[in-house]
């Protein structure tokens, strides 16, 4: 979803979460009619089963739901479900520990420290106008405290992981008895921003500062893309923009998504269907999944809401 998930980082970073990625969108209400759209889901076929892939949303409201019922119809024909997470498997401890052992500074210096003079003066007047105590954050390293700014954001205006894509589908299964299978470990998912540089987090902290303060407008935006499966607009407003942070898209989105290739083609030989929910960010563009799957031969279709009665 991340990053949730669009951003110039911060759009772009909408898509990263703590505990998975952070998100990818979220608001205009679902609560419309459905009126016949495309959604952000792909499907692939094998010789006996089928694979969905569905773009994530992190973080939702609760008057976001229903979700599109094409999303549900494929969450009820997959046999098991597939996430960046092994979401049933966490332990909230051991989560946190990880996030204080790799998001923390482990010495005496400050976030003040780490970003320089110059750009903390900068992050502090924008934290200032957006009304964000930044220095509660003053021991968080720039990449964790971008995300915690994004989350109490997102908080602000009713935004709740509770009503994510994530933890609905997570829900479902566990009243469904379906497996769930994890693509990362929170570790690794965590090692991903620790391990960029501090003038990529700078940025980052920086980019989702200079946002938070447009934060609804930029959310419904999102949402609304997301819902229709408008993938035009998300390349243009999040994916070019991510592009422009050549360390940042490479991490969060094409390492990852190489990684993950190999692991969906050896599902295609299954007997059984699984539905596959990663950020959206990852199922677009030329370094996209559907684009990746599609250049190894695979025919991927992207799916659709059928028109309301």
């Amino acid at each position: 979803m991340n990053d949730n998930e669009k951003n110039s980082p911060s759009r772009t970073i909408r898509h990263l979460r703590l505990v998975g990625w952070l998100v990818l969108a979220v608001s205009l209400s679902s609560k419309a009619q459905e009126d016949g759209h495309a959604v952000s889901m792909w499907k692939l076929d094998g010789e006996r089963n089928s694979v969905y892939l569905l773009g994530s949303v992190h973080l939702l409201r609760a008057d976001d739901h229903p979700l599109p019922t094409v999303i549900d119809e494929a969450y009820e024909d997959a046999e098991t479900l597939i996430m960046e997470l092994d979401m049933d498997d966490i332990d909230p401890v051991e989560a946190q520990s990880l996030v204080s052992e790799l998001g923390l500074i482990p010495d005496d210096r400050s976030l003040s420290d780490l970003m320089g003079s110059r750009s903390y003066a900068e992050a502090e007047a924008l934290a200032n106008r957006a009304d964000i105590p930044l220095a509660m954050l003053d021991r968080s390293e720039p990449w964790l405290a971008a995300i915690t700014v994004e989350q109490l954001m997102l908080a602000r205006i009713g935004f709740n992981p509770a009503f994510g894509i994530e933890n609905t589908m997570l829900e479902k299964a566990a009243a469904d008895h379906k497996e769930i299978i994890g693509l990362e470990t929170i570790r690794e998912q965590l090692d991903f921003l620790d391990g960029m540089s501090l003038d990529s987090q700078r940025s980052l902290l920086l980019q989702t500062l200079k946002e938070s303060v447009d934060i609804q407008k930029i959310m419904d935006e999102l949402i609304h893309a997301w819902r229709h499966g408008d993938i035009g607009f998300m390349e243009d407003n999040m994916l070019d923009e991510m592009k422009q942070y050549p360390e940042l898209y490479r991490t969060i989105v094409i390492d990852r998504n190489f990684s993950w290739l190999e692991k969906i083609e050896e599902l295609l030989d299954d007997a059984d269907d699984y539905l596959i929910v990663v950020g959206a960010l990852h199922l677009i563009g030329d370094d996209g999944l559907p684009t990746l799957l599609t250049k190894r031969g695979h025919a991927v279709q992207q799916l659709r809401q059928p028109p309301s009665h």
